[in-house]
């Protein structure tokens, strides 16, 4: 854990405000986004609320850190991420489904609480289970973008891989183990983070493979093939970048600077990869939805009698 204060106490002059225009984009958007592509009952009506949670969420991170109205600012925040994470154990009694696109949608409906509770800790200065404020401040990213978008992603790539598709299943399962293997990391070592960055690598590049190799090409929309393509082929570099940091805090080898890492790994995955993936993935459910309300508008119309 000292290595990682020293890592963190290292960063540079606007990197602090650079992590949280990306916490901003993953309360504002990124979860949102992310909520309308879960098939969960309940889900619509928190999204819809889902600004009550994410404005006061946004505006902690300006107010001073310790001060009152930052901490109640974050702790309605955190409020709306447990009502999300509350439909995880909800999914999992009426799916009775452990399946890997199951396993990763509920750890994507889990996540955010994760980030909602250490973002509570940071902002009021409470160093929570010893970890400085400056440590949880890295807490909130990983866990909107790492826990929940990379998570549901692959779990609504799993779903639509061909069926048997072991880098499908591979990646849904892959993704939610190795961001646990990161939060255990904070606890266990510099190694143990290594070994979750590279699960987590080895999870986010099979996602990227399906997604170009397999989802891409049978897409019909020239713009959500971009969007996947370009979610895609970013993560080949972010990743690699993660998996370089977390060698070379554990191994003592040069490594990026925190600052550099969010400059180019953080701002290519909320832009390149979760931002388009998403957006993509909401193209794919507008063209599947208004498919099937045709095919229901055909089959009426077949039937109705002259």
């Amino acid at each position: 854990m000292a290595s990682l204060t020293t890592a963190v106490s290292a960063m540079g002059p606007g990197t602090t405000e650079l992590v949280d225009l990306l916490v901003l984009l993953g309360m504002g958007a990124v979860v949102p986004l992310g909520l309308a592509l879960v098939d969960e009952p309940g889900l619509a009506r928190i999204r819809r609320l889902w600004p009550l949670a994410a404005v006061p969420g946004a505006l902690s991170l300006w107010l001073p850190r310790g001060g009152d109205l930052a901490t109640g600012c974050a702790l309605l925040y955190a409020l709306g991420t447990l009502a999300v994470a509350l439909h995880a154990p909800l999914r999992l009694a009426r799916t009775r489904s452990l399946a890997p696109a199951e396993v990763a949608v509920l750890t994507a409906l889990a996540a955010p609480s994760v980030a909602g509770v250490a973002g509570v800790a940071e902002r009021s200065g409470y160093p929570l289970f010893g970890f400085e404020p400056h440590i949880l401040a890295l807490t909130v990213p990983h866990f909107h973008y790492a826990g929940f978008t990379a998570a549901l992603v692959a779990g609504l790539v799993c779903r639509a891989a061909r069926p048997g598709s072991a880098p499908a299943r591979c990646a849904a399962l892959s993704v939610p183990a190795g961001t646990l293997l990161v939060l255990a990391g904070y606890f266990l070592g510099n190694w143990w983070q290594f070994a979750g960055a590279a699960v987590l690598t080895t999870g986010m590049w099979l996602v990227g493979l399906v997604t170009w190799r397999d989802l891409r090409p049978r897409t019909g929309d020239r713009t959500t093939a971009r969007l996947l393509a370009a979610s895609s082929a970013v993560l080949a570099l972010t990743m690699l970048l993660a998996l370089w940091w977390a060698l070379g805090r554990a191994a003592g080898l040069p490594h990026p600077t925190l600052t550099w890492m969010a400059a180019t790994h953080g701002v290519g995955n909320a832009l390149g990869f979760a931002l388009c993936a998403l957006l993509a993935w909401r193209r794919i459910t507008a063209d599947r939805t208004d498919a099937t309300r045709t095919d229901a508008t055909r089959t009426d119309t077949t039937e109705t009698p002259r």
